[in-house]
């Protein structure tokens, strides 16, 4: 017989856990030091923003150095342990998701072999490589599409994942655009109630960061490899991000309306899951700092082509992410990566490229029938049988067409009344007959029968006697 992959897959998750533990114990994360750090600073004045840590500056809001002081107070090997811990069940969290948004009622094994697959992405392993917060951002924001797509009030979510990192903020928009107010104005004030909460902790440093630090790239390498975003490319092209002419902000600014013109179509078919990986993709493209394990919204990308039936763009984009070549090419201040150098370039901004085609095949699909004929499930019906959508015309011709209503018989010219059932009818007497009398039965037999005349009216329909032979 032949075996079941599913055992195998299972080991191999197995396999990853063991290994992301074990390095979570003995490796020190750069940017998970960077944001245990903050949380010790977060509480004395303006120094989050004012100060290095490990080297590097606090880039986050001051939300998300408050999320960080419980665990500031624990050891940190065993605090990475069970950050790490918690952004795989995050990301598997995240995985289920992204399967109910594609239509599926995800089994474990299914969840098992979609986690297993994506920890192979580098966006998802350089996210555990530096303890970074991508994981939880993705399970928050697509908790909250879950429960739009179910027509249930969202919002928290995304407002906390706005608050964290500011990136998330434009689902609050799509939210908007899609006329979904109740849930942005949700989201919106979750968002504020977050930030004024990091205000009370932490008011000098809150001003600092909102007086205009959060919008300072030169905090950051913007020329660094790892930077995807339309942004960096024109910096490293022309040399440095103090080349790039002022007008080019209409360039994220268009992309940034285009993607959410997609994704708001894409949910007026009620397909929750391609808009949110279009605004994840359009999210990326519009901000100015778009690192390699930013992209992780990948995830829902992917399954939005396979559910498409697009399984070779899938599986390149698969191999894209995983072996991520921009890293083969020359980085690290090396001179090749300024300028425009032809394919190399694009290697380079491989994973930019991979964005804007997303965005252009979403947009060229709104062309075609929606959703593919996929299964739409309801999580409160799960009693019932599947609802499939016919579009494709091979689908609509297995389907019988309805059944005509029946056309009423219009009341007839004459009615008769019958008596009701309960009336009770008189049978008729019976007539007397006389005692039976042998002599006079016999003498009525032998007498001949009597004629009647006819009447004159009946005389004409009888036939005429005729005379038989004389004997």
């Amino acid at each position: 017989m032949r075996r079941s992959p599913f055992p195998a897959v299972y080991g191999l998750l197995a396999a990853q856990i063991v290994a992301v533990l074990l390095f979570a114990a003995f490796w020190d994360s750069l940017d998970f030091r960077i944001y245990r750090l903050g949380g010790d600073a977060v509480t004395q004045g303006a120094d989050l923003y004012l100060k290095r840590h490990a080297g590097l500056w606090y880039t986050n809001t001051p939300f998300a150095a408050t999320l960080f002081i419980p665990l500031a107070e624990l050891p940190l090997a065993v605090a990475r342990v069970l950050w790490q811990s918690a952004s795989v069940g995050a990301f598997a969290w995240a995985c289920a998701m992204a399967l109910k948004l594609a239509g599926h009622r995800p089994s474990r094994r299914v969840i098992a072999t979609t986690v297993a697959l994506g920890l192979l992405l580098q966006p998802m392993w350089q996210s555990i490589f530096l303890g970074q917060v991508n994981p939880f951002l993705l399970a928050l924001v697509l908790t909250d599409i879950r429960r739009v797509s179910l027509n249930r009030a969202a919002g928290i979510g995304i407002g906390i994942a706005a608050a964290i990192k500011l990136t998330p903020g434009i689902f609050i928009v799509m939210l908007l655009v899609t006329r979904r107010f109740k849930d942005a104005f949700i989201a919106g004030g979750t968002f504020a109630l977050c930030t004024s909460i990091a205000y009370l902790i932490a008011p000098e440093a809150s001003r600092v960061y909102w007086k205009g630090t959060f919008c300072d790239t030169s905090r950051v390498g913007v020329t660094y490899i790892s930077n995807q975003s339309p942004f960096a490319a024109a910096a490293r092209i022309l040399g440095s991000a103090n080349d790039v002419p002022g007008w080019f902000f209409a360039v994220p600014l268009a992309l940034g309306l285009a993607g959410l013109a997609v994704a708001a179509l894409w949910a007026r078919r009620n397909d929750w899951l391609a808009a949110a990986a279009v605004t994840g993709t359009t999210g990326l493209l519009v901000s100015p700092i778009s690192w390699a394990h930013h992209w992780l919204w990948v995830v829902p990308a992917l399954l939005v082509l396979v559910r498409n039936g697009a399984r070779v763009p899938a599986a390149g984009a698969y191999l894209l992410f995983a072996l991520s070549p921009l890293w083969w090419t020359p980085h690290g201040g090396h001179r090749l990566q300024f300028g425009f150098h032809g394919p190399l370039t694009l290697v380079a901004n491989c994973y930019l490229v991979a964005g804007l085609a997303f965005l252009a095949y979403m947009a060229a699909a709104l062309r075609g029938p929606a959703g593919r004929g996929q299964v739409v499930r309801r999580e409160r019906d799960r009693d019932r049988p599947p609802r499939i959508t016919a579009t494709s015309p091979s689908i609509r011709a297995k389907i019988p067409p309805p059944r005509p209503l029946p056309v009423p018989r219009p009341p007839s010219a004459v009615t008769t009344t019958s008596p009701p059932a309960t009336m009770a009818t008189t049978p008729a007497p019976r007539a007397a007959t006389a005692p039976f009398r042998p002599k006079r039965a016999a003498r009525a037999r032998a007498r001949p029968p009597a004629t009647t005349p006819a009447s004159p009216d009946s005389a004409a329909t009888m036939a005429p006697i005729r005379p038989g032979p004389m004997e």
